[in-house]
């Protein structure tokens, strides 16, 4: 019957134990809940113990009203034959190395063992040069344990009954494995948080009214993601004398120089530097009311959710020509592409924007009505009954 079904979640999400009490990730909590009720059976994860404070807020675990079963382990413990066994199902993530060995503990289990990838060999090679640019040799050494490490994922990957891939660069290596693998697109926009037909036409007004552009970004403030080239792209359009206003939120290592940029190029009249934000209650709101782009300078093809989440505000999205936001923008037409790494070029496509503001507000509907498909709602079903499926086979 459905509802004997039983499944494990093996997470990444991060949990802190503080005496008797679990504190996790608020947005992992918030989807769990609704996964945990879409699936038709038992559902239960395990977590691995994180030590310091978890970013973008936490929240303290309730097993009587989570839906879910937790259990939470050392950050290095290894798993074992007795942590499967009872499950019909046991979803891991194959990003995490610490999964890539539980294929034959699954088989002693007598467990199906269902995998999820968000990264590509490609895009971990791009965050080793980015985040080690300065330091060839640990580069190159990173580089080959990458590659080896990838024998084992794709062993992982091999073994497992299926597969779910967040974005188009995971799907293309999942499809290798599992010509039935599911593709999403990762992100936490329920229903009632996308823009509304109002605030899509006030945005359409202010645009055409001629209203300086305001841009936008949130997220880790980080070399991987692109940080670091925020303000270049904001001076590029100042020369260019576009009328612009710049809104940076998160916090990261490079909080502090690019706060030191701001000021050094003398925009601290556009450009404003602020701290991470509630999702739900203050950024989700910011962006759907007081923004008209998002600005993603991310340099490499991680499945981000915050293109799906920006669109779903009815942001348009300039960003970087990576893989990702490459076939994103193709299937939705949500925004632009510039070539990597080269803030000039994409200033200039927004200035480009800036005298065809009919096209940027067109844009932002588009934008708006391929997230429309792509809901956390609707995601999660399709995953729910993807996983229900493997688990009933």
């Amino acid at each position: 019957m459905p509802g004997d079904i039983r499944m494990l979640m093996i997470a990444p999400a991060p949990a802190i134990l503080d005496g008797d009490e679990i504190f996790i990730d608020s947005k992992f909590a918030s989807g769990m809940a609704l996964q945990s009720g879409l699936f038709p059976g038992t559902f239960d994860c395990i977590l691995r113990q994180h030590a310091g404070p978890i970013p973008f807020g936490q929240v303290r675990y309730e097993r009587a009203t989570a839906g879910f079963g937790l259990r939470v382990i050392g950050t290095e413990a290894p798993l074992t034959v007795a942590d499967l066994e009872g499950y019909d199902l046991v979803l891991v993530s194959a990003d995490d190395d610490r999964n890539l060995g539980l294929a034959p503990l699954a088989r002693a289990a007598g467990v199906r063992l269902a995998a999820t990838l968000e990264y590509s060999l490609q895009t971990r090679l791009d965050i080793a040069r980015i985040e080690l640019a300065q330091n060839p040799p640990r580069r190159l050494i990173r580089g080959l344990r990458l590659r080896l490490r990838e024998r084992r994922r794709h062993a992982l990957l091999a073994a497992a009954a299926g597969l779910q891939a967040n974005g188009y660069p995971a799907q293309a290596l999942c499809q290798r494995f599992d010509a039935h693998s599911l593709m999403y697109l990762d992100n936490r926009m329920s229903r009632d948080l996308y823009a509304t037909e109002g605030e899509m036409a006030d945005r359409t007004a202010r645009l055409r009214e001629g209203a300086p552009l305001r841009l936008v970004y949130s997220g880790r403030l980080e070399r991987m993601k692109g940080a670091q080239d925020l303000v270049p792209v904001a001076e590029a359009l100042a020369r260019r004398e576009v009328p612009f206003c710049l809104d940076i939120f998160g916090s990261g290592s490079l909080s502090e120089s690019i706060a030191a940029q701001i000021a050094g190029v003398g925009l601290g009249d556009r450009v404003q530097l602020h701290g991470a934000l509630d999702f739900e209650k203050e950024l989700v709101p910011h962006l759907r009311r007081e923004a008209d782009i998002f600005l993603c300078c991310h340099p490499q093809a991680d499945p981000s959710c915050t293109y799906i989440e920006s669109m779903a505000c009815g942001l348009a999205v300039a960003g970087y020509e990576n893989q990702m936001w490459r076939a994103l923008q193709a299937e939705s037409r949500g925004g632009w592409v510039s070539p990597l790494g080269k803030p000039a070029d994409l200033a200039a496509r927004i200035a480009d924007l800036n005298d065809d503001r009919s096209h940027l507000a067109e844009t932002c509907g588009l934008a708006l009505g391929f997230a429309k498909g792509h809901d956390f709602e609707t995601l999660s079903a399709r995953r729910m009954a993807h996983l229900a499926a493997l688990a009933s086979s």
